[in-house]
């Protein structure tokens, strides 16, 4: 790798993959020459919000890595810290919406402890996976709970 090559790494769930999730890693491919994307898994994001994603683990690394504009697709594990020790990233890239939240100010902190600088995008506010995965499951009321089995009996690399 050249010396003056900056690594970006953006973090992220990536479920039902929005304008919201291109706009970000556009902006990220704007200011790096190399962009890594971090996906979350399955059971992290269970263990985070309660629900399992609508877009299995592996699903959503294929959709990531068809793009044209991402280097590389990483799972997301640990700490970023932790991350950072896997994949070696200068700038890490987060939407605006974790700027001046507990969880954002420590994301900053524990990435200054590495030399890795955090930059924060503007949150799209028109799109979310949460919204849409409302919409979704309110038309169709057992989707959620076949998406969840669909990852129980085909977890990922497995199908």
């Amino acid at each position: 790798m050249v010396a003056d090559t900056i690594t970006g790494y953006v973090p992220g769930a990536w479920d039902m993959f929005h304008i919201g999730h291109l706009n970000i890693l556009l902006r990220a491919r704007a200011l790096c020459d190399r962009l890594i994307v971090g996906v979350v898994t399955d059971q992290a994001l269970f263990d985070a919000k309660g629900k399992h994603p609508m877009v299995p683990l592996a699903e959503r690394m294929q959709i990531l890595a068809a793009l044209g504009i991402v280097d590389e697709v990483v799972i997301d594990q640990g700490s970023k810290l932790d991350v950072w020790h896997r994949h070696n990233f200068d700038v890490l890239f987060k939407g605006d919406d974790w700027l001046g939240t507990p969880k954002g100010d420590k994301l900053v902190a524990d990435m200054a402890t590495v030399g890795v600088r955090v930059h924060f995008f503007p949150y799209t506010q028109s799109t979310s996976s949460t919204r849409l995965r409302g919409i979704v499951t309110s038309r169709e009321p057992d989707l959620g709970a076949a998406t969840a089995q669909k990852s129980v009996d085909h977890p990922a690399g497995k199908e």
